[in-house]
């Protein structure tokens, strides 16, 4: 969620619409700073506007809740007990967020999440969980269990000498506690002399206790850094001019797949929207679920998935990879984010990108950039300023010009950079600027309340996890200093609606423990990337991005020749959607896209390829329909009509359906979900074009249930079907392509069709290897799977 919840944004308004006509008026023209001081009256204690944001923030629930965490812990035990070991894992890491730190009961949390990641077999992070539970208390009954997984999971990594260590640990805990009598203690000494016995083995063989290191040289792409722009390839060049702003063009020839830019996020922010609804209810409803989030599966500060989480001390909602992590994202900027999980919940992302922005940026650099944008134009002529002949290079000054350069003219992923993109103010409705104003008052105003003003400024150090410390006394305005940080987060705010980049990861549909993996992307994080942000829009782009953790790779998916510009796509493409909609949607970016793609539609003046392939088609003769609100068969000699309401009705049925047929699925239920999807099948060609890209999600779905009963022909010939509609719709060489060639390739390998696995595994690996690059996870997994089919004996190749 961008903007805030939908019932702080009707307060917003309510309060604008109170205003009186001068104020409201004064409000529109002031620049950002009066504006602000303007706010911070509207916004006082004991306001209706404050009272109402109170309420709202108590639906969202990130403290510690011990009820929450026995619910969690006990729901853990369930699914452990019916060896469903990874939600077993998930339920434990939602437990220990909510136990205090170091407490027994969080001592056990981390207990029981080794047991089920050693079952999983992840056991170098079990035995950091054996660790964590140690050093939170574990009860020293129950410890001997511990040690003895200490020491198995030892012994499975090959360390026998701290395997052994382990084993005499156990051995004398137990000669301490005296004789050991019960069922349960004589279990515990069978498994004992079990691992001694392996111990032994291991000792007496060294050559099976060595493990082989399937770690492989990786070849590096060649790269050649840009000198003026941070993570740039030389053969790109910044650019500028009063209609394209600046931009990037190729300075040379460029091949696809070639590496151009590697950035990492000057600041990201997890989003929470997949979880709000668990996280914002209100807080005399003690529910708690078994859904998981992407709050829940990634590290709030890297991206990076979660197998074994570190909760923060202070708060239930960050989740973190490693304590190293945990500490960062603590001196950085969690130890003043904390307190204010619940307002940065209900203000969205935009505010909580913002905010960590300039904890970031710190305090002396804000200050030095707002200052120095006084100096020059306000905030409402950014874009004018922009574009301003004074700011155009020339051949004395090269790069040094343009806005975000620093003296030596070059471009940095900076807070410099950052500062100094457009936050078109002038283009945003006053509503929306009045809305942006009013939630960064009310974070300075929290941040006044909950004593952390010292901390944002970079004045002092809290104790991790310790609560801060209560303001002394309110005031209806806000510091000099805070007033200056509120100015640069109000910047950030209207900035974030033209530059925020997603971060996007493949995510694994169902439970990913099937011999053929189903992904799709997911959006996980709002961004600012400022060499990123330099590259414009195109409905039909020449580079393609991805992303690892919080860093960004773009490369070329297409030749690009000396002195074209690099384009990106904003979202809205050309082979997704129609010319209209385009438009439409890009029109959030205060710019008319006149890329070469949207001239050539609106001047051929033809229906979009796009609207034809995913339009209806007639139920009585199946030709294609036409219209618009009432839709008539193109076929004269049938000449039927139809409401396109009717149509839109029956897509939305049919969709519902296909949802129910995959909940089946995952179910366990594949015979009822084949017939569910077989029956949406067969009503689909009685109104959509055989290429609709739903046609194409069914064979996809179908393949899915097939691969999964082990019956790879059908899925094979499914998703062949699945892969024309793709092909058609995205090109021969699209990412989408590759992703269903991967997926086949998997099918054809389980299938042992190995000439047709072989085959495809070629056509995936050169598409993706152009959009992901030869080092990415799907390029090694088919390298995997054909120097398996490679490797097979020539007599069983020959048969193939």
């Amino acid at each position: 969620m961008a903007l805030p919840v939908e019932e702080w944004r009707r307060c917003a308004a309510r309060c604008r619409a109170a205003l009186g006509p001068a104020l409201r008026e004064r409000l529109e023209a002031a620049p950002p700073g009066e504006a602000l001081r303007l706010g911070c009256g509207l916004l006082r204690p004991g306001a209706e506007e404050a009272a109402a944001l109170q309420r709202l923030c108590r639906r969202a629930r990130t403290g510690k809740e011990p009820a929450a965490a026995r619910w969690y812990r006990e729901e853990g035990n369930r699914r452990f007990g019916r060896c469903c070991y990874g939600d077993a894992a998930l339920l434990y890491s939602q437990a220990a967020s909510h136990e205090l730190p170091g407490s027994p009961e969080a001592s056990l949390c981390f207990a029981n999440r080794s047991a089920a990641l050693f079952h999983l077999g992840h056991f170098e992070v079990c035995l950091e969980d054996i660790a964590r539970a140690q050093s939170h208390g574990y009860p020293d009954r129950l410890l001997p269990k511990v040690l003895l997984r200490k020491a198995e999971c030892l012994l499975r990594l090959g360390r026998v000498p701290d395997a052994a260590d382990a084993l005499a640990a156990v051995e004398n805990k137990i000669a301490v506690d005296g004789i050991m009598t019960s069922p349960a203690h004589q279990t515990l000494l069978k498994k004992l002399n079990q691992l001694k016995l392996k111990v032994c083995e291991r000792e007496s063989c060294p050559e099976a206790a060595r493990e082989t290191c399937g770690d492989t040289q990786r070849e590096t792409e060649i790269w050649e850094e840009n000198d003026s722009i941070s993570g740039a390839s030389s053969s790109l060049s910044l650019k500028f001019n009063t209609e394209k702003g600046r931009h990037l063009v190729a300075s040379r020839d460029i091949l696809p797949g070639q590496n151009l830019l590697k950035e990492e996020a000057f600041v990201s922010v997890l989003c929470p929207e997949e979880g709000e609804s668990r996280l914002l209810q209100d807080s005399s409803e003690m529910v708690w679920d078994t859904q998981f989030t992407n709050a829940d599966l990634y590290c709030h500060r890297c991206l990076k998935q979660l197998l074994a989480s570190v909760p923060c001390r202070g708060c239930s909602y960050a989740k973190y990879c490693s304590q190293n992590c945990a500490d960062t994202a603590w001196e950085q900027y969690h130890r003043t984010e904390c307190s204010l999980g619940a307002l940065l919940l209900t203000l969205g992302v935009f505010c909580h990108v913002a905010l960590r922005t300039v904890l970031l940026a710190g305090f002396s650099e804000v200050s030095r950039l707002v200052v120095r944008s006084h100096d020059d134009d306000d905030l409402h002529s950014a874009k004018a300023r922009c574009k301003h002949p004074r700011d155009a290079p020339d051949t004395r000054t090269g790069t040094r010009g343009i806005p975000g350069c620093n003296d030596n003219g070059q471009y940095q992923s900076s807070y410099r950079a950052v500062f100094n993109l457009l936050p078109h103010a002038e283009k945003h409705s006053p509503e929306h600027k009045f809305l942006c104003m009013l939630s960064v008052v009310a974070i300075c105003r929290k941040l006044q309340e909950a004593g952390l003003e010292a901390a944002v400024l970079n004045q002092e150090s809290s104790e991790k996890g310790s609560g801060p410390k209560a303001c002394e006394k309110t005031s209806d305005e806000l510091s000099p200093e805070l007033q200056i940080m509120a100015e640069a987060m109000l910047r950030h705010v209207l900035q974030l609606q033209c530059n925020a980049q997603a971060i996007t990861v493949m995510q694994e549909l169902g439970s990913g423990d099937g011999a053929v993996v189903n992904k799709k992307p997911v959006r996980l994080a709002t961004a600012f990337f400022p060499v990123l942000s330099l590259l414009n829009h195109s409905c039909s782009p020449n580079i393609s991005v991805s992303f690892s953790g919080t860093a960004a790779t773009v490369r070329a998916s297409q030749p690009i020749s000396s002195g074209q510009e690099i384009f990106h796509c904003y979202g809205p493409h050309r082979c997704r959607m129609k010319v209209a909609e385009r438009q439409q949607l890009l029109s959030q970016y205060f710019f008319e896209c006149r890329c070469q793609a949207c001239l050539e539609e609106l001047e051929s003046g033809d229906k979009s390829v796009v609207s034809m392939r995913n339009s209806f088609c007639c139920p009585s003769c199946q030709a294609s329909m036409q219209g618009e609100d009432v839709l008539c068969c193109s076929n004269e000699a049938c000449a039927r009509s139809v409401s396109r309401e009717s149509l839109s009705r029956h897509l939305r049925d049919l969709q519902r359906q296909i949802k129910k047929a995959l909940e089946l699925l995952r179910d366990s239920r594949a015979d009822e979900a084949i017939k569910m999807l077989l029956k949406c099948q067969m009503d689909a060609r009685n109104f959509l074009s055989p290429e609709h890209l739903l046609m194409g999600e069914m064979e996809d779905h179908l393949a899915q249930v097939y691969a999964t009963l082990g019956k790879w022909q059908e899925a094979a010939r499914h998703l062949e079907r699945s892969i024309q509609i793709v092909e058609m719709h995205h090109g021969p060489s699209s990412v989408e392509m590759g992703h269903e060639l991967f997926k086949l390739a998997q099918i054809l390998f389980n299938g042992f069709a190995v000439s047709e696995a072989l085959s495809t595994i070629q056509r995936a690996e050169k598409i993706l290897t152009v959009h992901c690059g030869p080092q990415s996870t799907h390029i090694r997994e088919l390298q995997e799977m054909k120097t398996c089919l490679l490797e097979l004996p020539k007599s069983i190749l020959q048969r193939t």
